[in-house]
């Protein structure tokens, strides 16, 4: 009896122990950060500009805006929970292609942007930088762009500013879903310091609302982005684009993916009348 007693102790000690450490170190899963020295060089074979602003902290916040000619609108684009601008710089020009600048953040911590990390200080960092963008570009005329990790800053924005459109590619509907899907065998509710919910966010949403997700996404189960597209209010205009052999990071091989985005981002990708209980079919394959 003591041995079996002894056992489930140390059982109990080793798992408390588990959550212990997924605690300290949940902000270095979530936010694989980067730095760089400001006194990186960028090189793209497009142009481009280096942006700081002030964060809501007073932290130094660095972004990269890349110019398009004669440009229709702006896509401000919150990237992944890894890599830097280095990286993310990269897909400029599919945005550039249909005649929309992009203005990439960086958030703290991540490249030259300095500050510390909070949930709080992140999501106030992401309506300084729509902000900046106002006072040259208006509303009408932004378009706000989350990729992954970069969906929970592109919601709340939308919702509480008024662009021309939201579009999410790969999001969840709250951090707590890849969590689950990731440590199964941990409390993660308790032990997440950041919840980032948005498909609570998402019910203020008013301007059109786009998804693109992969249904074999390891990552993000597409359950999750089903969950946020039945929270989009009914009355706002939304579609889900589900791509059957889709991963998490790998959208962009789909021609019909390019295609999608060049339409909605000439205006051309408008819908009502989707019912965000009903699987939309008609946008798969």
């Amino acid at each position: 009896m003591l041995t079996w007693l002894t056992l489930l102790a140390t059982l109990a000690a080793a798992y408390a122990v588990l959550c212990l450490v997924y605690y300290l170190l949940q902000e270095r899963l979530i936010f694989v950060r980067r730095p760089l020295s400001r006194n990186h060089r960028f090189r793209f074979a497009f142009d481009f500009e280096e942006r700081w602003i002030r964060g809501c902290d007073g932290a130094q916040l660095h972004g990269l805006f890349f110019p398009a000619h004669e440009a229709v609108g702006v896509v401000l684009y919150f990237h992944g929970n890894s890599g830097t601008l280095r990286r993310w710089g990269k897909r400029a020009p599919r945005f550039l292609r249909s005649g929309h600048a992009v203005l990439m953040p960086e958030p703290r911590g991540y490249g030259k942007s300095a500050g510390r990390l909070s949930e709080q200080a992140l999501l106030a960092d992401a309506m300084l930088w729509y902000d900046h963008l106002r006072e040259r570009w208006p509303e009408e005329r932004i378009v706000v762009y989350g990729r992954s990790l970069g969906s929970a800053l592109a919601v709340p924005v939308a919702a509480q500013r008024r662009p021309r459109c939201l579009v999410l590619e790969s999001p969840f509907a709250r951090l707590i879903d890849p969590a689950r899907h990731y440590f199964r065998w941990l409390p993660y509710g308790w032990l997440l310091k950041y919840r980032f919910a948005n498909d609570l966010a998402i019910r203020n949403v008013r301007c059109p609302v786009h998804i693109f997700h992969g249904e074999r996404d390891a990552v993000v189960p597409v359950a999750s982005a089903m969950k946020l597209y039945a929270s989009i209010p009914g009355e706002v205009e939304r579609r889900i684009h589900l791509f059957p052999t889709g991963h998490h990071s790998d959208l962009a091989r789909f021609a019909r993916y390019h295609r999608t985005l060049r339409s909605l981002l000439a205006g051309e990708g408008r819908t009502s009348g989707n019912d965000p209980r009903r699987r939309p079919e008609a946008e798969r394959g």
